[in-house]
């Protein structure tokens, strides 16, 4: 639901209460992603889960829980009885959580942060199956209400007479979400009793909804080629810095809506935070720096780190690398001549070949054409955060 948090903060601060379905799982092909949410108020729709393929059966289950206030889950797939019915006829099975959400809610807090752009997870567990309610982990772990998922860092507590959080449970949640927080990525997991005395023997089913800041891109050079990679990153959701300490090329007008840095980029690198989701990719064909930069990109947490260059060009700054000691497992993350091979040749291009090969190292996909492939077209939250 953090992905529509403000249409749902409109909704809620005008007093009405919802029922939020979300996308919790994804199976073979399907038009949405795990994590993607719809809300009904009892009259009128807002996002969708399936791009308009089962909505109207969605909102038939969020009518249950509007009226008595209990999770549920639906599984929706070509291989139900009912599936061209509801309208999902591109092969896959989409599983969706639906819970209320009222305007006094601690959850409601948690929405206003996500839209502040903080760092928020917020977890549920799952039933067996879809005939079981669901149970909002904020009950079993932090006690803060019925019916209400929050954020697990928000330890409001349990309330009077709640028993403790199984230790096992609390314990493996943290591991969780400190690693979905990390990689930016929802998804489900399943957490297993560590055999501690009292503990239950069935595991546990989570979702975990993460919400984090953007994935940073950071493109060294103010070039023509910059230009369009920034505004591409932008498109995909990027943070996009652009550092060159040329003021003639490194101007706002030149790169609107992205933070332009005046300043040699290996000063700036030093000085900067990334994390495993940022990428880094040095275009600007500069002597005086191009070399340390790099060096500087591959020293760091930075997911992907690319040069532009010729292979000519590419085994000099290798065997420059070396000379600096940079080692062997750090000159093979090193992506160049940077980008996939699709034929590009103009900027534009040229920053789709380069994105499109900073998402498949991002995703541990093989950039391959998909006809060449087989099994899933969409990968699982589950591949895709463990290549995170």
């Amino acid at each position: 639901m953090l992905e529509i948090a403000d249409r749902l903060l409109t909704a809620l601060d005008a007093g009405r209460t919802l029922a939020v379905g979300t996308v919790v799982r994804v199976d073979g092909s399907a038009p949405r992603t795990v994590g993607t949410s719809m809300a009904f108020d009892g009259t009128a729709v807002v996002g969708t889960v399936a791009g308009g393929c089962v909505e109207a059966a969605v909102v038939e289950v969020c009518e249950r829980v509007l009226a008595d206030g209990r999770a549920r889950t639906a599984t929706y797939g070509v291989s139900d009885e009912t599936a061209f019915s509801v309208g999902l006829t591109c092969g896959g099975r989409l599983r969706v959580h639906v819970q209320r959400v009222a305007p006094g809610d601690p959850l409601v807090e948690r929405l206003r942060a996500a839209v502040r752009g903080e760092a928020v997870a917020l977890v549920s567990v799952l039933p067996a199956d879809d005939d079981a309610p669901g149970e909002p982990l904020g009950d079993v772990v932090r006690g803060v209400g019925p019916g209400r998922d929050v954020d697990p860092g928000q330890d409001a507590g349990p309330p009077a007479g709640a028993p403790e959080a199984p230790s096992w449970l609390a314990r493996q949640l943290d591991v969780e979400v400190a690693a979905r927080l990390a990689s930016g990525r929802t998804g489900t997991a399943t957490l297993a009793c560590d055999g501690a005395a009292g503990a239950p023997v069935d595991a546990v089913e989570v979702f975990v909804e993460v919400e984090v800041a953007p994935p940073r891109l950071v493109v060294v050079g103010a070039m023509d080629f910059s230009v369009a990679l920034a505004a591409a990153g932008r498109l995909l959701g990027y943070r996009v810095t652009v550092c060159d300490p040329r003021p003639l090329f490194a101007t706002a007008e030149r790169f609107p809506g992205v933070e332009v840095v005046l300043a040699w980029p290996t000063t700036y690198l030093r000085k900067t935070a990334l994390d495993q989701r940022a990428a880094v990719c040095v275009l600007s064909h500069d002597a005086r720096f191009d070399t340390e930069a790099v060096a500087l990109a591959l020293a760091s947490p930075a997911g992907y780190v690319g040069a532009m260059g010729s292979r000519r060009t590419h085994e000099r700054r290798v065997a420059e690398l070396r000379a600096r000691g940079v080692g062997e497992d750090a000159i093979a993350r090193l992506r160049s001549p940077i980008g996939l091979d699709v034929g590009a040749s103009t900027p534009q291009e040229t920053a789709v070949a380069i994105l499109a090969e900073v998402l498949a190292v991002r995703s541990g996909a093989s950039g391959e054409p998909l006809r060449a492939a087989s099994g899933p077209i969409h990968r699982t939250t589950a591949e895709a955060l463990a290549n995170a």
